[in-house]
């Protein structure tokens, strides 16, 4: 059994302030005993304006970046999935929302960027439209780890079951995803969907959230979760404040359960 933590934060545009925030969360969790630990959606940067993208360019240093997230993880020994980094793409003049995978001796082992943008209008007031500035990814990724196999996803890919029945279908059995829920989807539709990405595919969930007033005027619905096979919610910030959840995932409980109640052997259309 292992034990793992999501970080909850309420990152601001001033990278240097993020990361000496995420490095608090990282000691403390560390220091709690885990092994695991998730960091949320855009937790080294959340940006004043989004379509900017020049501005964007400036301020972010990815490899700054990526060199904390590799020193974190070796200076206490954990496996760290790094939230999501926006790092340029060279073919376009767009980014990427990317989430990369330290092992504990501070290796990126995985990257994924995400697929599914967050292209909505929720009000006259807020609209989202990520992909103006970001290009999609494109492969499923899962990766391999001595806590068991972790698909990757992030945020509004909560929303897409296909995207976890393929990562199920490649051997994922801990599902994790950055998030940065708006209130309003996230009060409706936040738990609900993690809870049933859990249960279709009896895997473990990990939701790793923001939460609170950014300094862009966006505010998040906080609220991470941790979920296990059954749909139990078995760790949960029951608020939008920055903190962390714990839980332990069980494997051996996760592999008698999908032996038992064989639903993922009994599908017919693929």
């Amino acid at each position: 059994m292992t034990k793992i933590a999501a970080i909850q934060m309420c990152s601001s545009d001033i990278l240097a302030e993020n990361l000496k925030n995420a490095a608090q969360f990282i000691e403390e969790a560390a220091n709690h005993g885990a092994k695991l630990i998730v960091l949320p959606e855009m937790f080294a940067l959340m940006r004043v304006d989004s379509s900017d993208e020049i501005n964007i360019k400036k301020k972010v240093n990815p490899s700054e970046i990526q060199v904390f997230l590799s020193e974190q993880s070796q200076k206490y020994k954990v496996w760290i999935v790094g939230g999501t980094l926006p790092l340029v793409n060279d073919a376009s003049n767009k980014m990427r929302a990317t989430s990369l995978v330290y092992d504990d001796r501070g290796s990126i082992v995985a990257r994924y960027d995400k697929i599914h943008l967050f292209d909505v209008k929720i009000s006259d007031t807020e609209i989202y439209q990520e992909s103006k500035t970001i290009e999609a990814g494109k492969e499923v990724v899962i990766v391999q780890t001595p806590f068991g196999k972790l698909g990757l996803s992030v945020c509004y890919d909560i929303r897409f079951p296909e995207l976890f029945r393929c990562l199920v279908n490649k051997g994922a059995e801990i599902i994790i995803i950055p998030a940065a829920f708006t209130v309003e989807t996230g009060q409706a539709h936040w738990e609900l969907l993690a809870r049933s990405r859990a249960i279709e595919n009896l895997c473990y969930i990990v939701g790793a959230c923001q939460g609170g007033m950014h300094s862009n005027g966006r505010k998040t619905y906080g609220h991470s979760i941790i979920v296990e096979p059954w749909g139990s919610v078995i760790a949960q910030k029951i608020d939008d404040v920055p903190g962390i959840i714990y839980a332990t995932i069980d494997l051996d409980y996760q592999q008698k359960l999908r032996k038992s109640f064989a639903v993922l052997q009994h599908r017919k259309i693929f």
